[in-house]
């Protein structure tokens, strides 16, 4: 720009602007000495009148970008400028202001919570510590129990009330131990309600305790006297020498299978052998949740380890459907998926050893229990061997019972009922008797109907048979334990039966 004599008065006063200075600077009478105070003395002194110049490096002019300037041949000052762009950003900074304080509140009250996660973490390493402890204790012990269900315990509490009330009404003499003990078996129902809200495991104490106040009672029946009447005995282990089922025991719950409340579907029980009655192991066959496929089961040596989940032997079948399986002398039997087949799997490598078709037997649903998909195939045991239960197109429908050869799978002897089958909820065998349920209720079964193959006949009973869950999804009897393995909606429930002690 062209400023005259202005220029370097326009000059300064930028300078003052850009330094600092509020007051422009004020150029003495000689222009000349004024410029050189400011650019130096170069700014004119040079052998060409349009050189530009670079001011000196401590000189005052260093914050402008760039400048030229020149003095004409009348003397006349001629400069251009560049300045910087000198507006202050105020908003931006005001805005910056504030997201930083914003920030810093984020930040303080992060900050806050990463002290009480610190506290938190530290409080829970001592309770994980104690609980570790605890854990390693129960380790060590040569009991423990992870899952346990109080209702038998409440079975046994409430059969000593019934007992002790007998035992007021009949007994001879002084009451004082009759109701010491009837105060004692009070307290252990209210103990065994808190304990269902507490440590389970306390569970072992209790039984110990029911145990105790058991054999007081026997001690207190025995004291009658007279007034005892002496039963005939319950018929040996094994042996059919009784008049058949009369009645049932209450549920025993064992325990939910192993594979959860989803696999509704499936069968247990424990392996029945002539050679070694009271050796056999225990098996649960829960199906996939479809309710058909058979996959997965598992053996075990005692009752114990399958209630501690512990040193069990699990296998993996492709071919089983249903929940008519058995086991009978150290060999599984199982409807083979799709078929009339059965199949004999040898339970000590998972091996099937024979295969074999069950004659014009009907399958896939064709004419399977009520209630319960995929069981046209039913197989059985009892103190004579291996049974399968089924029904033909020929039967119309109503169950046919025949006797396998447990080696060859072959039949050997055939049975026709006039009951049909759709009709029943399960069946089992005892002694060549083939006994069938149906469902009353949600809460109740009832065995309701018998055909005997030892002398070809056949008739009805009424024996209520309670349960926990709705449907029973399978049935098998072990001979020597005289016990139902009932498999009810995903539990595993045992029965006692009571037979007739007057033979047939």
């Amino acid at each position: 720009m062209r400023t005259g004599l202005l220029c370097p008065l326009a000059l300064l006063f930028l300078l003052g602007q850009t330094t600092g200075n509020l007051e422009p600077l004020v150029p003495g009478p000689s222009s000349s000495s004024f410029l050189d105070s400011v650019f130096g003395s170069n700014f004119i002194s040079g052998p060409s009148s349009n050189d530009s110049f670079t001011p000196s490096p401590g000189s005052e002019s260093q914050s402008l970008s760039n400048f030229t300037g020149f003095e004409d041949d009348h003397g006349t000052c001629h400069c251009s400028v560049t300045l910087p762009d000198t507006t202050f950003p105020v908003q931006r900074v005001e805005r910056l202001e504030f997201t930083a304080h914003v920030l810093s509140q984020k930040f303080e009250k992060e900050l806050s919570k990463v002290r009480e996660y610190v506290q938190l973490i530290s409080v829970y390493e001592k309770k994980l510590s104690n609980l570790t402890v605890r854990v390693e204790i129960m380790e060590k012990d040569t009991i423990s129990y992870t899952e346990l269900d109080f209702e038998l315990i409440k079975i046994e509490v409430k059969e000593m009330e019934k007992l002790i009330i007998q035992l007021k009404d009949n007994f001879v003499g002084s009451t004082t131990i009759v109701d010491q003990l009837e105060v004692e078996i009070r307290n252990m129902s209210l103990l065994v309600e808190q304990l269902e809200t507490l440590d389970k495991n306390n569970v072992l104490a209790i039984r110990r305790e029911i145990l105790a106040l058991k054999n007081r009672l026997k001690e207190c029946e025995a004291s009658k006297g007279e007034n005892v009447t002496v039963s005939a005995p319950p018929p040996a282990p094994g042996s059919c020498g009784h008049g058949g089922v009369v009645n049932i025991s209450k549920p025993t719950i064992v325990q939910l299978n192993w594979r959860g409340f989803s696999f509704k579907y499936g069968a247990w029980g424990r392996d029945y052998s002539p050679q070694q009655p009271n050796g056999g192991l225990y098996w649960v066959a829960p199906l996939n949740t479809d309710g058909r496929h058979l996959e997965y089961y598992r053996l075990y040596n005692t009752l114990d380890d399958l209630l501690l989940y512990i040193n069990a032997r699990e296998y993996r079948i492709t071919y089983g459907q249903g929940s008519g399986t058995a086991v009978y002398n150290n060999y599984m039997y199982v409807n083979m998926y799709s078929s009339q087949n059965i199949a004999k799997i040898n339970l000590n490598d998972n091996r099937v050893e024979v295969t074999q078709t069950v004659p014009d037997a009907a399958y896939n649903n064709r004419f399977s229990y009520a209630n319960v998909d995929w069981q046209d195939i039913d197989l059985a045991v009892d103190e004579n061997g291996l049974w399968v239960i089924y029904a033909t197109e020929a039967s119309t429908g109503n169950m046919v019972i025949s006797k396998l050869n447990d080696t060859t799978l072959t039949v050997l002897d055939t049975w026709y009922t006039r009951q049909y089958k759709p009709s029943v909820s399960n069946a089992f065998m005892v002694c060549g008797v083939l006994y069938a349920t149906r469902t009353l209720n949600t809460r109740e079964e009832e065995i309701f109907y018998y055909y005997d193959t030892n002398t070809g006949r056949e008739g009805s009973l009424d024996v209520v048979m309670p349960k926990m869950r709705e449907r029973v999804q399978s049935i098998n009897y072990h001979p020597f334990d005289q016990k139902l393995f009932v498999y009810n909606d995903g539990y595993l429930l045992n029965y006692d039966l009571i037979f007739n002690k007057e033979p047939k």
